[in-house]
Parts: structure tokens; C-alpha cells; sequence
């Protein structure tokens, strides 16, 4: 099997001779705008179907119908929102206004009265995220060293997990111990939302460097120290070949097909609730959830730039086909826990690893315009793959709804074999 090359440094210096790349402010930054955005988003998230169902009334089809069609919204928006940063050749203002829009929406859901106005409330909160999700992940990949793609994509993603885990166990607190309503907490999720915004203002910069040069006419562009200088290397090199051949779009195609299977973690916190996990529990499930996520992330992000993308990935999809099959089957609340904990690595082995590739395929000038065609691959693929497991869920019953998603994964696995990646 062929690994990705992940050793894009420049090749007169020995490996053993060069210094450790380091991380660098932009990559720390994003990673702590990304932690107070999930605390306040995982202050609402895990309650909010258990909201929806019992406060409000809703389905399983609505609860599906609503995150799919809230995902499918933002994926649109990260393909316009990558490919204008690349155009403009800045990043930090999408950034800046997608979570600021998400930042004022997101609390609102606690004004809502029917299903329909947490669709609206979710859909705008999601037109935030499309807005800044892929012109910040270009962002980080133009701010780090090649060498260390893997490990800085990761170290972002465990931050975002370490938010999800304080926003649940916060949501629990207010829930039990201070006695609020759910009210109440999701209003309270705008304090983290908007120490995540101020904290982007402040602290991040633009990285721009030599594939990214100023816009004919525009002013030049101060340097920072942090910047890094990219180093010749032959990702850049051969990567338009690569997006134009067959690599890039049959990566694509991968991902599409697992998300297919890959439905809202709304149905897998539904099942915590069959299998009797109490509600008052639900939040410190998915805070254990999301701890085993961060622990995780930087180690499979790190992982994968020493042997390779795919295995790491192709490992993660075989572990969740088994994680949800099990669901479909077990019956006991600890069954529950335990499923979640295992399904954590599945998260920590494939998020970051998954971007780093997308930028390990595609030259620096074209990232923005990637992890937009990435992120819509996923997200048009999340409204059918919700409505097609609510339907199943209810229909059929929640073991023939795993299975299904489990069997797509496998599918998504093979598929990704025939990607290929330069041998490092």
C-alpha cells in the first residue's frame, strides 16, 4: 500500500539535522477559537434532540431532516467561501464572519417553540460555519510546516474536542446543580461564543507567503515572524497534476460515500437514551465522548505524517462499520458509554488526517477552493444520509439503521484504496 507524502521539507538538509517544525501562533489561535466555540455549541448540541423530541415534539425523521438540512447548507457555503479566499487571497475576514454570525444565531434556539424555528435557528447558525470553515482550514494549512501538517491539523481538532468536552459537562453543571432550564443554558452558550470571537480578532493573522502573493493593485501585506517559509517541496510541485488526475476526485468520492453512511451523532445519542442512559447523563456522555476525541487527535494527525494517510484513514472507517454495528445490537447503558469511548478513536485516527491529505493533494494557491469542494462533499451527503437513517430508524427499528451506515463505510474503505498518493 502506498503512504502520502508527508515530508514536503527541503531535501538538502538531513531529516535527523533539520529542527522540529513548530506549530506556530496561528495554528495555537485557531485552535483556541475552535475550543469556545464548541463549549458553547456542546453547551446545546447533545440536548438539543432530547429538546426537540420532548419538549417539542419532533420525529426522528424531523430531527434527522433538520441536521442534515442545516449541514447541507453550510457545505455550500464552504465551497463559495474557499473559493473567494483563494480569489482575494485572504482568509482571516471569512473567518472572522462566519463565527461571528454563528456566535449571535446559536443561542437563539432557546427562544424556539416549534421544530421549524430551531431549523431556522440551526440553518443560520450553519450559514456561519460554511462561511469560515474552509477558508480556515486553508488558513492553518498556509501556516504551518508541511512536515508537520498531520500533527497541526490534529492539535486543532483535539482543541475542538477539548470545548466539547468542558460545553456538556457545563451544560450538566447548570442542569443539576444550579437547577436551570435548557432554556437558560443555551443562552448561556453565547459567554463561550464570544470569547472565541474576540479571541480571533486579536490573536490570528493572515499567513501569507510566496504561492499566495498580494491581488494586482492590493497594498502590500505586513509579514509577521510567525509566518512560516515554506520550503521547496514536491507536494506543491506535482499537486495540480494530482487535482486534475484522478486522485483528488476519487478521494472525494470516498468521503461522500462514507458520509453517506456517516449520519448525524444526534441518532447515536438517541440510542444512549433507548439503551437507558438517563437525560441529566447525556451531557457527561458526550463530554467522555469528546474527551477520548481530543486525547486522540494530535496522535493520529502525528501518526499519519509519519506513515501515511490512508492507513491511518482506511483504520478509521473499518472502526466505526464495528462501532455502529454494535449499536444496532447491544442493549445496556454501559454498552452505551463503552461504544462512545471506542467510537472517539474513530474521530481521532480520520478528522485531522483527512485534511491534511486534502492539502497534502492540492497546491497552496487552490487550498481554499479544496476544502470547500471537501467540506461540500460532506455536507451534501448529510441530508440524505440523516433522512435516509431517520426512515430506517423508523420504519424498519435503529439495528437496521446501523448496519446500513456500517455497510456504506466499508464501501467508502475499498474505494479509498484506489487512491493514490505519492509514495514518501
Amino acid at each position: 500500500m502506498t503512504t502520502t507524502n508527508t515530508t514536503d521539507t527541503n531535501t538538502e538538509m538531513p531529516t535527523a539535522a533539520r529542527p522540529r517544525a513548530r506549530l506556530g501562533r496561528n495554528v495555537v489561535a485557531l485552535s483556541a477559537v475552535s475550543l469556545f466555540t464548541d463549549a458553547s455549541s456542546e453547551m446545546i448540541y447533545p440536548l438539543l434532540p432530547i429538546f426537540l423530541q420532548v419538549v417539542l415534539g419532533a420525529t426522528a425523521s424531523t430531527v434527522g431532516a433538520i441536521e442534515g438540512a442545516a449541514e447541507s447548507v453550510a457545505a455550500l457555503l464552504k465551497l463559495a467561501s474557499g473559493w473567494w479566499s483563494d480569489r482575494v487571497r485572504r482568509r482571516k475576514p471569512l473567518v472572522v464572519a462566519g463565527y461571528t454570525i454563528a456566535s449571535v444565531a446559536r443561542p437563539l434556539v432557546a427562544v424556539a417553540a416549534t421544530p421549524a424555528h430551531v431549523l431556522l435557528v440551526r440553518l443560520v447558525d450553519r450559514v456561519g460555519k460554511g462561511i469560515r470553515t474552509s477558508p480556515r482550514d486553508a488558513l492553518l494549512a498556509d501556516s504551518v510546516d508541511p512536515a508537520v501538517r498531520g500533527r497541526a491539523f490534529g492539535f486543532h481538532r483535539a482543541a475542538d474536542h477539548a470545548g466539547a468536552v468542558v460545553g456538556p459537562l457545563v451544560a450538566f453543571a447548570l442542569l443539576q446543580v444550579g437547577h436551570l432550564s435548557m432554556r437558560s443554558v443555551f443562552w448561556l452558550a453565547a459567554v463561550p461564543a464570544a470569547l472565541a470571537v474576540l479571541t480571533l480578532v486579536l490573536a490570528v493573522r493572515e499567513a501569507p507567503g510566496p504561492s499566495l502573493p498580494p491581488a494586482p493593485g492590493a497594498p502590500p501585506r505586513e509579514q509577521h515572524d510567525d509566518a512560516p517559509v515554506p520550503a521547496p517541496n514536491r507536494t506543491d510541485a506535482h499537486a495540480d497534476a494530482a487535482t486534475h488526475g484522478r486522485a483528488f476526485p476519487t478521494f472525494l468520492g470516498a468521503v461522500t460515500l462514507f458520509t453517506l453512511g456517516n449520519s448525524s451523532d444526534a441518532f447515536l445519542l438517541l440510542r444512549a437514551r433507548q439503551l437507558g442512559v438517563p437525560v441529566a447523563l447525556v451531557p457527561v456522555l458526550w463530554s467522555a465522548f469528546h474527551v477520548v476525541k481530543s486525547a486522540s487527535s494530535t496522535p493520529g494527525g502525528a501518526l499519519s505524517d509519519r506513515y501515511g494517510r490512508k492507513p491511518l484513514i482506511v483504520a478509521g472507517w473499518l472502526l466505526y462499520a464495528a462501532v455502529y454495528l454494535a449499536f444496532g445490537r447491544v442493549e445496556t447503558a454501559w454498552a452505551a458509554w463503552a461504544l462512545f469511548g471506542v467510537y472517539g478513536l474513530f474521530f481521532g485516527l480520520t478528522e485531522g488526517t483527512e485534511k491534511a491529505l486534502v492539502a497534502d493533494l492540492v497546491p497552496r494557491a487552490r487550498r481554499g477552493t479544496a476544502f470547500g469542494w471537501y467540506n461540500l462533499a460532506i455536507g451534501l451527503a448529510a441530508l440524505p444520509a440523516s433522512l435516509l437513517f431517520g426512515f430506517v430508524w423508523d420504519r424498519v427499528g435503529p439495528p437496521a439503521a446501523f448496519t446500513l451506515g456500517a455497510f456504506l463505510a466499508l464501501l467508502a474503505a475499498i474505494v479509498l484504496g484506489f487512491v493514490r498518493v505519492d509514495p514518501r
